[in-house]
């Protein structure tokens, strides 16, 4: 996700960004061999930071960086999910970068943290339909946003009449500090409501909405996943 060449330059180890690439993924195909089952995809995370669109550079040069991070993925990683994307301008560079290699290509939205039916730049969610009709993705998604918001952004999206889902995040909001240049986790603070059976009771609210894609985002764990698994699997 922040193996970006931006990122690691901040942080003086931008001569490793290929290394890195091949590290992350070869590790990701190892869990789920040894797991014996699953997909792998390849993440295509925001250059600049983590909900700051107006950092991110413009869709051209945008494309041009998501098309190395591809390049490199392609031989491990069964599809790609360009995540967290917060702009319909991000999303679009993202799109450009990722689509016409023979892969799926999934496109995850993160919306306003009180209200669904904006992305993160203030934009209406419904600006995103165009995009999605012009580029098509393969599935489209709302992440790394509160499950409380999930709802009217997934009843928005399903306008685009593609497959679609959601994984919230498990964050009590995202912080001013965590906004500023370079900022790690430590600047956000993890709710303690979220229960796995909270987030299974939100999910599978979103499947009936008729979503066919759910998870988990950030502080949402395995225990939550593994309690959303059987849920299902007893449904």
């Amino acid at each position: 996700y922040a193996v970006l060449r931006d990122r690691l330059a901040r942080a003086g180890i931008e001569h490793r960004f290929e290394e890195l690439q091949e590290t992350a993924c070869r590790l990701a195909v190892a869990a789920r061999d040894a797991h014996g089952k699953g997909r792998v995809a390849g993440s295509l995370g925001p250059i600049g930071a983590s909900y700051r669109p107006d950092l991110a550079p413009p869709a051209d040069e945008a494309a041009q960086v998501y098309a190395e991070i591809a390049r490199l993925q392609a031989p491990f990683v069964d599809l790609w999910i360009a995540e967290t994307m917060c702009s319909v301008d991000q999303a679009r560079g993202a799109l450009l970068g990722a689509l016409g290699r023979g892969k799926p290509v999934w496109l995850s939205l993160s919306v306003d943290d009180r209200d669904g039916t904006r992305l993160r730049s203030g934009e209406p969610l419904a600006d995103m339909l165009p995009l999605l009709a012009e580029l098509t993705p393969d599935a489209v998604l709302i992440n790394c946003s509160p499950p409380e918001v999930m709802a009217d952004a997934l009843e928005i999206i399903a306008e685009a009449g593609l497959p679609f889902g959601a994984y919230a995040n498990g964050f009590t909001h995202i912080s001013v500090d965590f906004l500023k240049p370079s900022p790690t986790v430590e600047a956000l603070s993890a709710r303690h409501d979220l229960t796995p059976q909270a987030y299974a009771e939100h999910a599978l609210g979103w499947i009936a909405q008729g979503a066919s894609i759910v998870g988990g985002c950030c502080e949402v764990g395995p225990e939550h996943i593994a309690h959303l698994a059987q849920r299902l699997q007893g449904a």
